[in-house]
């Protein structure tokens, strides 16, 4: 592989010199530790189906690291594969990986396979060397061996993966992904065992939507960096709309399945409004709720002489809408039964006509009534799975023209008289590959010397897990998790299948209740906040600094 340098600015060459911390059993042990194995588990839901699809990997302990004396520190060649989206932090996970695997045998070697999980099918890679490694260390993205979104999920693939291991004589594989990648780490890791096939399978918890976590995986990576990116950007919006007085800005954050950005980014700069999909859905919101109740408090603001606010709303929210959930879920049916046939229209008039005539008479009233623009991007953007790609459809716009609409009916009726200019935007790819905080570069170089430490101890099927992340680096406390504990079955393309549980906002959380109990008067006031930057260098309380949400979660108080 051929990798083209970037040119190297001065904050770069001064995060290079950066040495992560490490919790404290690595800090002071390297690899001399052992792993102590908790009682046996079972899975997050489901778990008769779960356990009859994992036999041989089901039911496996919880791992956690202490210091030992002495080590039995065996040779092992190791491939690793970056899956699905960027995530600031990447390149220390294989960082910290790289180096434990070194302090455990001067002998081993590290394989990254290029474009992410097609690149094991391909047997495309590179072998990250120390020159490799130490030149994307403390970086953002994913280009020294770039990711992918090739799933994983067939025996013929998983053949084609032992074949390309074997041919390099690797022993273990590292996945690092988000729920769906890790996923299919452990329908590999099942196969290996179920065939005799000594190779292990770790995963590693990324995604800058935040939604890979639990009792045991406190955060994923990549969610920190993200998030104080996004919120710097949302912090000069909010001091911009402050000084110009005369627009509403609509910011549409990451965040399809859950909307733990867009509460943390609100939690950190205080917006005018923020809609919590979650809550959406248990309260069963429709449309015209959403829109009525935003309409409320521009027109509120508008009474007082403030023509202006900021509003942040989560990508995923249209699919948290229950009669458009219901929509699109039966859309979803459709085309995994009828994709093929659908494809052979020619017009979108044909389409719509064919869509109509299969829904039912509820979502098809609900259908019908979107703009035409929403429906063929319902229609025609499908993700791999066969699901509708959420990201793509612009409910920040959607929300917008229905807003100005209700506003055009009340100034008829009189009792609105204010002025409406929106401005749009939409934050996503700006934080997914940003510079890691300190915090990423830790967890995800920590992260990564913890899947060295798991293999070294011989597991399969498991997730390096770091605990007690809202404390300093010393105190977290590193080791494993099977992955099958994480699991339960979910409808996809047409289909129940084993996944990674999701986690969504907790209504009934810390995080939510903080939020919940300031945002009436965040509505009225300009209570912005504007974080700033993220810090690299300086006092500990702001270069350290970890989420609100992981503060208030792991019991802390709101800053």
């Amino acid at each position: 592989m051929t990798t083209a340098k970037m040119t190297v600015s001065p904050l770069t060459k001064e995060r290079a010199k950066y040495r992560p911390k490490l919790p404290r059993v690595f800090e002071e042990r390297g690899m001399y530790v052992k792993a102590v194995m908790g009682a046996a588990t079972k899975a997050a839901g489901d778990a008769a189906e779960i356990k009859g699809l994992f036999a041989k990997t089901y039911g496996a302990p919880v791992v956690t690291f202490v210091g030992s004396r002495t080590a039995q520190l065996r040779k092992v060649h190791v491939g690793v594969i970056l899956s699905g989206g960027q995530a600031p932090g990447g390149h220390n996970v294989i960082a910290g990986l790289f180096d434990a695997l070194k302090a455990a045998n001067k002998g081993n070697r590290l394989y990254g396979f290029l474009g992410g999980p097609s690149g094991v099918l391909s047997g495309s890679y590179r072998e990250l060397t120390a020159s490799v490694v130490n030149e994307y260390r403390n970086t953002g993205g994913f280009d020294v061996i770039g990711s992918g979104r090739t799933k994983l999920e067939t025996e013929e693939q998983f053949e084609k993966t032992r074949e390309t291991l074997e041919r390099l004589n690797i022993g273990a594989l590292v996945i690092v992904g988000g729920d769906d990648s890790n996923t299919n780490a452990a329908l590999l890791a099942e196969y290996f065992a179920a065939k005799g096939v000594g190779i292990q399978v770790i995963g590693v918890p990324k995604t800058i939507d935040g939604d890979l976590k639990n009792e045991q995986i406190e955060a994923s990576f990549g969610f920190d960096t993200a998030v104080k990116t996004y919120s710097e950007l949302i912090g000069n919006i909010c001091r911009d709309a402050n000084s110009a007085k005369k627009y509403w800005h609509v910011i549409k954050l990451m965040g399809r399945s859950a909307s733990h950005i867009a509460l943390e980014a609100a939690l950190q700069t205080h917006p005018n409004i923020c809609i919590i999909s979650e809550e959406v859905a248990a309260k069963k919101k429709t449309l015209g709720q959403i829109v009525r109740e935003f309409a409320d408090v521009v027109a509120a603001r508008a009474g007082q002489g403030k023509n202006f606010g900021v509003a942040l709303v989560p990508e995923g929210l249209i699919e948290f809408i229950p009669e458009i959930g219901q929509l699109i879920s039966e859309l979803n049916d459709l085309m995994a039964k009828e994709g093929e046939y659908f494809g052979t229209l020619e017009t979108n008039d044909d389409r719509l006509q064919f869509v109509n005539q299969r829904l039912t008479a509820a979502s098809s009233q609900v259908f019908s009534s979107l703009p035409r623009a929403i429906q063929m991007q319902l229609l025609l953007d499908r993700d791999p799975h066969g699901n509708v790609q959420v990201s793509r459809i612009e409910t920040e716009k959607l929300l917008v023209d229905m807003v100005a609409d209700e506003l055009r009916r009340r100034k008829a009726e009189g009792t609105y008289q204010g002025k409406f200019s929106p401005q749009c935007h939409f934050f996503g790819y700006e934080g997914r590959c940003a510079a890691p905080s300190n915090f990423d570069a830790d967890y995800c170089y920590s992260l990564g010397y913890t899947a060295g430490a798991l293999i070294q101890a011989g597991v399969t099927g498991y997730m390096a897990c770091i605990r007690n992340l809202a404390q300093p680096a010393k105190k977290w406390v590193a080791g494993g998790v099977p992955l099958t504990m994480m699991m339960n079955m979910e409808r996809r393309h047409g289909k129940s299948k084993p996944v990674i549980k999701k986690a969504l906002v907790d209504l009934n959380g810390a995080p939510f209740k903080a939020f919940a109990a300031v945002r009436e008067k965040w509505a009225m006031e300009e209570n912005y906040l504007n974080p700033g930057p993220i810090q690299y260098f300086g006092p500990a309380s702001v270069c350290d600094a970890v989420t609100i949400t992981l503060e208030l979660e792991r019991g802390g108080k709101r800053r």
